[in-house]
This record gives C-alpha cells, structure tokens and sequence, in this order.
C-alpha cells in the first residue's frame, strides 16, 4: 500500500486536457444474450452464411461457407452454455471458437480438454469481466469513471484467484493431470501493483476515491469536514432562533442553489439581518435564506468541493493512465483467461455428450498388433453431435417438466421426443483417397458426410464427440465442402453452374492434408456428361487431397473402385420389408436409389408406380436386378454373421479384461497391504516394548527400596520375589499356547455340545462354544459371546472338551457342573492348566469407572467374550458407591468363561483379578 499511496502522493491539482497516449484496440466483444438452441443456431448460421466481400480470400470464404453447411455455428452455440465468462459466451455465440492452426495445437486443446473433464468441480470465474471495452477507452485518452476502473481491478484479481485455484488442483494431483491447465496461465503478470494501487486509491463497493488516495485529498477533505460543522451549527442555532421567535412552524435547515440556508416565513424574514434570500417555496409564504455569518463559509465549501473534485479526476486520470500503459499485458491476460473459459466448456460439454478423445492418425504408421492402424478413418458408434443435442435438451426439459398429465401433454406437443439418432461406423483404410456413397433418397448420405465432417472440425477444436472407443481420424488443415442448392439469380447462376463454381474454387485451395465434402457430385445436367465430368474431377482431386468424400446416385461413380484402389464404396442400408431406410452404412458396398419403394412408401399412386416399374424392366439388362438382389442378400448374411462373431469376442475380451483388471488391482495393492502390517506390527512391538521397559523400571524400583527398608534375613524372599515377577512379566509377554487336544484333528473333529473351538474367520485366538449339532450337513451351531453363528467342521479346530457340561442333559445339571467348578472360596480346580501370569498391562485391563451399571455390564461381558483362553483379567471398578463393583462381581460370578476371582487387596484397591478359561 506504500508504494501505491506514494505513486499518487504528487498529483497534480487539474486533469490535463489530454493524456498522452492514443493506441488503438479492439472494440468490445457484443454478448449474446441467452436463447433457445434453435435461434442460436439460425443467428450464427445466418452469420456464417453472409456473403464474403471481395477483400476475403477464397480459401477463407470456402472455410466459412463450410462450417456454415457443417452448422458449425450451432456446436459452438452449445458450448456457449458451459462457458462461464462474457467474453466465452460471445466467442462461442458468434462462432469463433479456436481452431488448431496445427496438429501440435489441436493436440494440446484436446489434452486441455480432458483435464478439464477430470476437475472434480467447476471453476469459479466469478469476478472475470469483459473489459475491453474500458481498456480501450482508456487508451483512446477517455478518462475512466470510478466504476469502470474497480472492474478492472476486479477482473485482474479474479483472474488471479483462477490461477491460484488450478496451481492448488495441480499440487493436490501429482499425476500431471492438471498440467495442461496450468501452463495457460503460467508466465502471465497478474499486475499485482496495478490492483494494489486500485485497491488502495478506490472503494468498489462505495466507487468512491478513497481519502488515502492522496495526501492533498485528505486534507481537502478534512478541512471539508471541519468546514461542514462550523456551517451545519451555525445555521441549526439560527434556525432554533427563527423558531422560537415565531418565524417558523419548526427548525430548517436545507440546500438551495448548492449553498446551506434556513426556511423562515416570509413576513419573519427581518429576523435574518443582512441575509440573501436564495429561493421561496411555491406558495411564495416562506423564503429560503443564506445568513449574512453563512456566506464565508459556503464560500468556502464550494470552493472545497471543486477542490475535492479536481483531486479526484487527477488520480483517476492516474489510474487510467497506468491502464492504459498495462493494455498489451492485460489483453493478453484475458486472452489466458478466455483459453481457460472455452477449455473448461470444452470439457463440460464432453460430459455432457458422454464424448470420447478423438487421436490423430498417420497413412504411414501402421502395426500388425493393432488392426485399427490400417485405417485413416476408425470411428465407431459417432452420433450426429446436433442430432443429440436436440435428444438430450429435449430428455432434460421433459425431466424438469412437472409430472402431470397437463405438463405431459403440453411437452408433447411443444417438443415431441426425438429418438436417439443412429450410431454411425467409419472405416477407411489408409491406401483410400475417395469415398463414394451412394443409396436411397432420405437415407443419411448427406447426413453420414456431415458428421464425419463436423468431427473434423471438433477434433480440431480441441473437442471431444459422442462415438465408442477411442476414435482415429487424419489431422486436415482445411475442410472444405460443396453441399446444398448454390444457385443465384443475382449472379446468373444455376443449380449445376454453381456447384462447378464451388468445386473449381475447392480444386484450387485443396492441400495434401485436405478433407472435401461433395454431396450429389455432378447433378443437375445430363447423367451421362455428369458423370463424365464427376469422374474426371474426382480422378484429378484423388492425388491432391487427404481425403474427399462424395455422395451420388450415379451407379458408374461406384464401378471407380474396380478400376483405381485410390476409391472405396460405401452404401447407406435400405430395409425392403419395411421400405425405410435404417441408416446405417456398409462399407465396401454399392447401394440403390430405391426411388420407386420411396414413392410407394410416401402413398403415390400404385398405378403410376406399376408403369415405371415396367420401364424399369426394360431398360435393366436381363436378370440383372435379380443377381444384384441375390448379392446384396447374401453380403447382409455375411455382415451378420461378421457382427455376431464380433459380439461375442467382444464379450469374452471383456471379461478377460474385467478378471485382468481385477488382479492387476488386487497386485498393486498387495505390497502396500503387507507393508501397512508390517508396520502396524511394528508398531505394536514398540509399544509393548516400552510398557515393559516402564514395568521392568517399576519392579528394579520397588526391589531397590525393599532392600533398603528390609533385614538381612527377609533378602533372600525379596529375591525370590523379584525373581518370580521378572519371570511373570516375561511370561506374559510370550506368544500364548493354546489348548489344544492332541487327539482331535481338524479334518476328522466330530463336535459336541460344550465343547470349545477356534472357528476359522471369528479371529485368532478367541474361542467359541458348540451349542447345537445340525447333522443333515454335517454343521452345528456355536455361540461366539453373544452372537451365534453356523460353522462347518472342516471349520473347526477343538481347543478343549468339558466332559462335565457335555455329560449334562439337562439345565439343573448344567448348572450343578457348574457349580463343581468353583470352591466356596472362589478357587478354581484347574487340574495342570495353568494361566497366563497375573500381571497387569493394557491389554489385559478393562476399566469400568464412570460408566452406568448397564453400560459397564456390557463392557465387562464383551472384554472377557474377547478373552484369550487362560487369560488374567483386571477389572478396575473403582471404590465409589459400590453399585458399579456389585454389577461387575455378579457378571463375573455368572459368566461360564470365568473360573475363578481374587476380590480386591489393599495393595490393589478397586479392582477385581478374574480367570477366564
């Protein structure tokens, strides 16, 4: 904030007449206000479709002409709903979105793209303005208002925060997948010291100048004030004068002719000695007069406030003067920022379409391991991306239609739902320079050529486009089509003079690396010299072009192929049952036109169909239409059993794929599995390790003071007692040997009722009991606390048999063995097992205090279910009022797992030792 308050500290008191600086710039990008899809896309066809003036070069004219019958202005009208700034709304509004000028540059759009389809949500461009306009005007040397210079700060640091917001998405992934996005605004001047200077000179949200703006300001300012007191008392007390005097029904103070007066009636006017009457009220009964005190000082607030404002057109002049001299830095910024916009878009638009990423292919890279490489063109399943806007805008309306019946209707007959246009296969392989397509009348030729054309151009574009797989398709510098009526009464000329017109221009601009798109080649004039002169064009055209793709009726068109491997046919399917087309193409086949079934289809009369069917007859060689019909049977046969085949390779290559996936998957995450173990084990190491550290120290304490404070003849017990604890402790901490019958095998266990098992999934070392024998399966029931499970024996490992519970047959005996367990003191008859050491640790505590009786009855059960057999555990139940120690002692005695209890010592007070089997 220094430097912008000591850059503005020597402002001079006048704006001079002119800056210094008249550099022209571009006007301001015209916003396109929101619209339907269908007016959007007559405006920018209409636009497109303008006649080029004379100044235009012919490649440009053929290349607007052609977006203009691709309607390459409605795709672009689409993207301008996911455009988040003006200026990206207008660029795609007016058809001027960015096309590769290169494969290199369609390359990097299309990566641009797929990172923005990655973004888990959009970014916020809130802020980003189109100013242009203002910065324009600021280099003309029109000085900019208050408002107009906030919004360019605002727009500069907004831009600001949209880089920031893509470096942080780019730091969180460090797969690269945002690098894309990030190197658009890599390198550019935010022109941080420019906003700093707005920032502290302007006040956006008042768009006012700031009294810091520049020391001769706040002083103007201040003395302003001062001024604006002394006046506002005097004529409060003049006005409270005239009040009490009778001059007035009440106190007034108001502004007239820009000087501060006071109202009194017109026959009080003597109690203002020598005061200037500056206006009257309408009526005329009371005067608006200027004290003879008040004149200085409004004098002296008019002349503050000129002052006042010339100061503040001096430092606006400032700041436009530095706008002005940032103009390059900051078009290019809104440049970056505009490229961001329509990437963005681009990326919302793919998932909107559920599009793919189009690659580029090479003619002269082709390899055996991939088939898809012997052909230019590989695309399978593209839709017509207008044919499925107009389906998924209608889908969308009628999902946020109201589901009623009058809503329903209403739709229905506004926007009838289109079905979702046919998937289209293209294949043409890299040795092939013409495609020639021919078949019925409202068959989809025309159709199939412009979405092949408008997937050039989205390619391009750095778009994706709804197709299967991943799509190939050549790079073409130039698409360039010849489609539709070009004829012109103004100029002269016809139907068949204007389309020789347009393909003679196409002949000269064509390029090596060119796509052409004729539709109905050589029509409008004698079949025979049409195809006379089709087939001299299209011959020329094959060895100057990438690829040309032709629609004709012309059945010689497609005898081309026999004689020259540059050409390759195509046909659109024609459906004879049903006498409609299906749309679909087969390539490498010649169709018919099929006229006479698309009359009969449309109703014409059945008598006027029979004659020419006749004609037809005797102009055919003999037999000629039966063998074709025979041919074109037999290659649909063929074309379905080719695509069954497919299906099903399809389908086991899919599987394959899944179970590759699926271990590939379980792979990668098995050494981070094992080393999360590891490490969790470790872990628990060192944390055994120091709470044995931390006993062993307790034990080396309290023998060091025993010896200290004891006799000469009590050593030797206090060693054996040392002894016997270090054993204990070292005992406790040894793996724990579980019980287990010798004679038992897991494979050939017969369960019985009371025995206790290992159950194989229930966790290692927790023990279940068997309480029911299901013999039809060779399964039983065991109960695992308090959750009973079904397990096979094969499951079950025995780790020890109660002969007395087993032996029982009823609950009275059950209990009376249990019973015999327990000693009227407490002691358990264990025979030789022996328990772990009765040593204290963590892991062997359950901690009851400060629990409800119910809630520590619950703890206590789970803690000795979770036991380890012939485990010690320490239930710590604290003194208190005795309720939560009686809970836990009747737990305990009740529990079959417990065998025995030691009730607390004074050495051990609030807690209970128990043994659990």
């Amino acid at each position: 904030m220094a430097t912008a308050a000591a850059a503005v500290s020597n402002l001079s008191l006048r704006l001079p007449s002119a800056l210094p600086f008249t550099v022209s710039f571009p006007t301001r990008l015209s916003r396109i206000p929101h619209a339907p899809l269908r007016r959007l896309r007559t405006a920018s066809s209409r636009t497109l479709a303008a006649p080029a003036t004379s100044e235009v070069p012919e490649a440009e004219e053929l290349r607007l002409e052609a977006e203009s019958a691709l309607e390459w202005g409605g795709v672009c009208a689409r993207l301008a709903d996911f455009a988040a700034t003006a200026a990206g709304r207008a660029a795609c509004g007016e058809g001027r979105v960015p096309v590769g000028q290169s494969r290199e540059e369609s390359e990097r759009l299309l990566e641009q793209t797929a990172a923005a389809s990655l973004l888990s949500a959009p970014l916020d461009f809130g802020g980003v303005g189109d100013v242009s306009a203002v910065v324009a005007a600021a280099a003309r040397g029109r000085l900019l208002a208050v408002r107009e210079i906030c919004g360019v700060g605002g727009s500069l640091r907004a831009a600001r925060g949209v880089f920031d917001q893509v470096k942080s998405l780019a730091e969180e992934m460090p797969d690269g997948r945002y690098t894309s996005l990030l190197d658009i605004l890599q390198g550019c001047d935010f022109l941080t010291e420019l906003v700093k200077m707005i920032e502290f000179c302007l006040d956006s949200n008042l768009s006012m100048v700031l009294d810091r703006a520049s020391e001769r300001l706040g002083t103007i300012r201040k003395e302003r004030r001062m001024n604006a007191e002394m006046l506002e008392s005097l004529l409060r007390d003049t006005s409270v004068k005239i009040f009490q005097a009778g001059g007035a029904d009440s106190p007034v103070v108001t502004k007239r002719r820009s000087r501060m007066c006071v109202g009194v009636k017109a026959s009080h006017k003597h109690l203002v000695p020598g005061g200037i009457v500056l206006s009257s009220s309408g009526s005329g009964a009371t005067y608006f007069m200027e004290p003879r005190d008040a004149v200085k000082l409004n004098n002296t607030e008019v002349k503050l406030s000129g002052d006042e404002r010339a100061e503040e057109l001096a430092v606006l002049g400032l700041l436009t003067s530095r706008i002005a001299d940032s103009r390059t830095k900051i078009r290019h910024l809104m440049g970056k920022i505009l490229e961001l916009d329509l990437a963005c878009a681009r990326g919302s638009y793919a998932l909107w379409i559920n599009g793919v990423r189009p690659a580029f292919s090479d003619r002269d890279n082709s390899s055996e391991s991939d088939p898809s490489s012997a052909y230019s063109v590989f695309i399978e399943g593209i839709r017509h991306p207008l044919l499925l806007e107009q389906s998924l805008g209608i889908a969308e309306e009628s999902a946020t239609t109201e589901a009623t019946e009058v809503g329903q209707q209403q739709l229905s007959e506004d926007h009838p739902v289109p079905s979702m246009p046919v998937p289209l296969d293209m294949h043409v392989k890299n040795d092939t320079r013409i495609v020639v397509i021919s078949g019925p009348n409202t068959g989809g030729k025309t159709a199939t050529m412009k979405t092949l054309g408008l997937a050039s151009l989205m390619s391009k574009a750095g778009m994706f486009f709804p197709a299967k797989g991943r799509p190939r398709l050549p790079w073409f510098d130039q698409v360039l089509a010849d489609i539709g009526d070009h004829q012109s009464l103004e100029n002269s000329l016809s139907t068949f003079s204007g389309n020789i017109s347009r393909l003679r221009k196409i002949a000269q601009v064509v390029s090596t690396d060119s796509l052409v798109l004729i539709d109905e080649i050589g029509s409008g004039t004698d079949p025979s010299e049409g195809v006379s002169l089709s087939t001299s064009i299209l011959k020329y055209l094959a060895s100057r072009l990438n690829l040309a793709v032709v629609t004709t009726h012309y059945a010689d068109l497609s005898r081309l192929k026999a004689v020259d491997d540059r050409f390759e046919n195509a046909a659109m399917e024609f459906c004879l049952e049903t006498l409609k087309p299906t749309y679909r193409v087969l390539w490498g086949s010649t169709g018919n036109s099929n006229a006479l079934s698309i009359a009969k289809s449309i109703g014409f009369d059945q008598k006027v169909l029979d004659r020419a069917q006749e004609w037809v007859e005797k102009l055919l060689p003999d037999k000629q239409k039966e063998r074709q019909g025979l041919l074109y049977g037999s290659l649909l046969d063929e074309r379905n059993l080719l695509e069954s085949q497919a299906n099903e390779v399809a389908s086991v290559l899919s599987e394959v794929e899944d179970l590759y996936n699926e271990i590939r998957l379980e792979a990668d995450g098995l050494d981070s599995r094992v080393a999360a173990l590891k490490a969790k084990e470790s872990q628990k190491v060192q944390q055994e390790l120091k709470s044995v550290k931390s006993q062993m120290d307790l034990l080396i304490k309290n023998f060091e003071v025993q010896l200290k404070n004891s006799k000469l003849e009590q050593y030797n017990s206090i060693m054996r007692k040392a002894e016997s604890a270090t054993a204990s402790l070292a005992a406790a901490h040894q793996p724990t040997e579980f019980a287990v019958s010798d004679g038992e095998n897991k494979s050939l266990y017969v369960p019985q009722i009371g025995d206790k098992v290992y159950v194989e999934g229930l966790g290692g070392g927790s023990m279940a009991t068997v309480v029911e024998i299901l013999s039809e399966d060779g399964s039983c029931m065991v109960q695992y606390g308090k959750i009973k499970v079904r397990a096979k024996n094969n499951k079950m490992k025995l780790a020890q048999r109660d002969t007395k519970e087993t032996s029982a047959s009823s609950s009275a005996q059950g209990k009376g063995s249990r019973a015999q367990k327990r000693s009227p003191a407490g002691t358990a008859q264990t025979g030789s097992v022996s328990f772990a050491p009765a040593v204290q640790t963590s892991r062997n505590t359950v901690d009851l205090r400060g629990m409800r009786v119910g809630e520590a009855s619950h703890e206590l059960e789970m803690a000795i279910d979770g036991c380890r057999p012939y485990q010690v555990l320490f239930v710590v139940h604290g003194m208190g009022t005795g309720a939560v120690k009686e809970c836990a002692l009747d737990v305990l005695r009740s529990h079959p797992r417990v065998v025995r209890i030691e009730d607390e010592s004074p050495l051990n007070y609030g807690c209970t030792v128990a043994y659990i089997e």
